[in-house]
């Protein structure tokens, strides 16, 4: 266990009505009984004492405090809770407290988790869930931080490492003791586990990214010539008025984003520039910016106003693909009967807010698709795609592996990298990187 104590706000900063401090470490009692008079409480059991200075000249509040015994508590060491009421005023005459204590320090951003891992109490997919489930701003994003946190996905990067080290441990067998009376063929019998644990990997990382997306949201970009009613379809969408709208075409000239919450998913919208052939070098490079956010876009909405040309004869009918929405927008503007909605084409007004709640069910549903978060656990971050793409790696290695020796460090190695995942092996380069990203006090 660390030979310090840490102290943090463990709730929102600003006024509200309870702020809780948090303190973890081996003289995390000791604090709490300067600060305190007559005995601790016990430990597990919420009890209501005065906070006074070190000097007992003044008192700093009346507060709730809990003790946690390690190693059961959070961080696995001893950690105590302090609520009290939370004005600023009061935490900083607490904090001003612990400063003044040997061995006591203020806690770095996700320190308190930090130690949780380095006492076992939590993995790095854990830990790493934790946090999102803090960030969590949308209920798809919640689930799926929930769901990290208890253990599901390291659960199946940990049973994948102990099916590699078991038949490791079979291959190295077969190579130590060649004199023995083993079973024959010990390397041709593991080749099909092998196999099949290789084909399960791959079919993992062929998620399209959809637990990613759900952290950072999924892209959606409006595409489409000039004064179509782009800007006016993301305020729309946006409920606020997020872009400039103006019967001046080519109003916009970049990429304005919104972030929304759609069907419980996040969701980013992006309004681009009218694409059309550019007369001036500023509109030229609004184009070139549209085009280059619809090449990244995971869905593509098509504008159109009523009497435009279709889209395949537009400008920017090289970038339709098969989950494209289209919108003909302007329908108030024509006479006769409207169009009907067929399949992925909707004719609507925006002004006059017509058409556009079954163009945003369709939406939702295709969000809905592919950010399903009902199956089985995504993987979430980049780190952890490229420990898996390096465990596909050696297990190819070894299916053409030219000796036993060969074969079994490229399963070694397969393990390894599926260890580095939940924080088994060799993770000391990436600690900073994920618990930097916590807040204070967690």
């Amino acid at each position: 266990m660390s030979q310090e104590t840490i102290y943090a706000l463990a709730s929102g900063r600003g006024r509200a009505g309870v702020a809780v401090i948090r303190l973890s470490g081996p003289d995390a009692f000791t604090a709490l009984a300067a600060l305190t008079e007559g005995a601790l409480p016990p430990v597990r059991q919420a009890t209501v004492r005065s906070l006074y200075s070190l000097d007992k000249a003044f008192r700093i509040d009346q507060a709730l405090v809990i003790l946690f015994k390690g190693p059961a508590s959070f961080t696995g060491e001893d950690v105590v809770e302090i609520h009290l009421h939370g004005g600023p005023a009061l935490i900083s005459a607490t904090f001003d407290q612990f400063a003044n204590l040997t061995n006591l320090r203020s806690a770095e951003p996700g320190e308190f988790t930090r130690r949780a891992f380095e006492h076992g109490k939590l993995d790095l997919t854990e830990a790493e869930g934790l946090g999102d489930l803090v960030n969590a701003e949308t209920h798809a994003q919640h689930q799926q931080a929930l769901r990290q946190m208890r253990g599901e996905l390291g659960e199946i990067y940990t049973n994948w490492r102990q099916d590699l080290i078991s038949n490791l441990a079979h291959l190295e067998a077969d190579i130590d003791f060649p004199d023995e009376d083993l079973p024959e063929g010990v390397a041709g019998a593991i080749r099909p586990k092998i196999k099949q644990l290789e084909s399960e990997i791959t079919a993992h990382l062929q998620d399209g990214k959809r637990g990613e997306k759900i952290r950072e949201g999924l892209d959606v970009v409006i595409l489409g010539a000039p004064n179509v009613g782009k800007s006016s379809l993301l305020n729309k969408l946006a409920r606020r008025e997020a872009a400039i709208v103006s019967d001046q075409a080519g109003t916009t000239r970049d990429v304005v984003d919104v972030h929304m919450d759609l069907a419980g998913y996040p969701v980013t919208i992006a309004d681009t520039a009218g694409i059309r052939e550019a007369s001036d070098s500023v509109e030229q490079e609004g184009v070139r910016r549209a085009r280059a956010r619809a090449e990244l876009a995971d869905i593509r909405i098509f504008m159109t106003s009523a009497g435009d040309p279709p889209v395949e004869e537009s400008d920017f009918a090289d970038l339709v693909e098969e989950n494209s929405f289209f919108i003909i927008n302007k329908m108030d503007t024509v006479s006769g009967d409207k169009p009907p909605q067929i399949g992925r084409v909707f004719p609507v007004s925006v002004k006059q807010e017509e058409g556009l709640d079954p163009f945003l069910e369709a939406l939702e549903q295709e969000v809905v698709q592919q950010l399903d978060v009902s199956g089985a656990p995504s993987l979430t971050r980049q780190r952890h795609r490229e420990a898996l793409e390096e465990c596909v790696q050696c297990l190819q290695r070894f299916a053409v592996a030219p000796d036993p020796e060969l074969a079994a460090e490229d399963v070694r190695l397969a393990a390894r990298a599926l260890g580095r995942i939940t924080g088994r092996v060799d993770v000391e380069d990436v600690l900073d990187v994920v618990f930097g990203d916590f807040c204070i006090g967690k």
